[in-house]
């Protein structure tokens, strides 16, 4: 396969998504497709993500998420189709690219009579990048880098839910790493351990490190990705950056007036939707701009005290998506 993948075939996005020019995604796909027997679990999925992007894979439960992921790092061969992983063909060439990268999914498995830090010890050693360096050493500092050094010598089988996430994530680092994936990764975490991840993923942005992660917290995607995309009935139904299919939603102007009554009715004559929202006009810009609409407002004599931009949400952009709102 090429290179690239077209992020932006006709009929892929509900919404606009531009998708992104990039000569050497980290990972694309091109028609991928995973079927068992007459279920279709994913349906002909052109992915490419940059590198360097903070990519959230976004779906309902049953979407094709982890399907997806697991087909990305050859852990799951596909019915048809194919994946590059950093360059490398999958499942022919995983072995030239997976030790470039660390991965959590489904949750972790590890030795339940092991302690936390010997299980990382047998993860460590079996990284190539490892080899002759200080095991030990590397060991420990994933640990610190995940908040479980206080309970590093406490055997596996008594960690809690988000400690046992935290393992995981911590054996996905022990190295530097091009790509990390993450299934769930703030799954079981309360918030102090939802915010660590979230610094964590910032600090792997900041370095270069391409991150795919996959999440029903929408909150925590918009907090930390710069891309996305979204499967529904394991179809990929639109994909971009973020802050492009944000705008999608359409974008709207919120204006605090002295008489909302006289605002709407002056915006009316311009031909500009606009409703009273919390005590506010909340005015789309589809058709228009900010200054025409401030300008109609103080033409009609209503006093404008304040006047913002505003977007819709990620949830909001989530739920048009995947209920087939309009």
């Amino acid at each position: 396969m090429s290179g690239t993948a077209d992020a932006t075939e006709a009929g892929t996005a509900t919404v606009p998504a531009s998708g992104w020019d990039e000569p050497e995604p980290a990972l694309c796909t091109s028609a991928l497709r995973k079927t068992y027997g007459g279920t279709v679990a994913v349906a002909d999925v052109d992915l490419s993500v940059p590198r360097g992007a903070v990519l959230g894979m976004l779906g309902p439960n049953g979407s094709g998420k982890t399907t997806t992921i697991r087909m990305l790092l050859g852990l799951t061969e596909p019915t048809a189709g194919s994946v590059e992983l950093l360059g490398h063909r999958v499942p022919e060439q995983t072995g030239r690219a997976l030790p470039f990268v660390g991965a959590l999914v489904e949750g972790p498995g590890f030795h339940p009579f092991l302690s936390g830090r010997r299980n990382l010890l047998r993860c460590a050693a079996m990284e190539p990048a490892l080899f002759g360096a200080d095991v030990r050493g590397a060991v420990q500092q994933a640990l610190e880098r995940v908040g479980l050094a206080g309970a590093a010598e406490r055997r596996y089988r008594s960690y809690s839910l988000g400690m046992k996430q935290r393992l995981g994530l911590a054996a996905a680092l022990l190295v530097p790493r091009e790509l990390v994936v993450l299934d769930e990764p703030t799954n079981g975490l309360d918030p102090a351990g939802t915010r660590e991840v979230r610094r964590i993923i910032a600090e792997l942005h900041a370095n270069g490190t391409t991150v795919v992660v996959s999440s029903h917290l929408l909150s925590e995607v918009e907090a930390t990705c710069t891309h996305a995309a979204v499967l529904q009935g394991g179809t990929l139904i639109a994909q971009g950056e973020l802050k492009t299919l944000l705008e999608s939603g359409g974008p709207n102007l919120l204006v605090s007036v002295s008489d909302n009554e006289s605002g709407l009715e002056a915006l009316r004559q311009l031909g500009v939707p606009a409703r009273v929202e919390g005590g506010e006009l909340r005015v789309e810009l589809s058709g228009t701009d900010s200054p025409e609409v401030i300008a109609a407002l103080v033409r009609a004599g209503v006093g404008v005290y304040e006047a913002r931009r505003d977007r819709a949400g990620l949830e909001e952009i989530f739920a048009r998506l995947t209920e087939g709102e309009t």
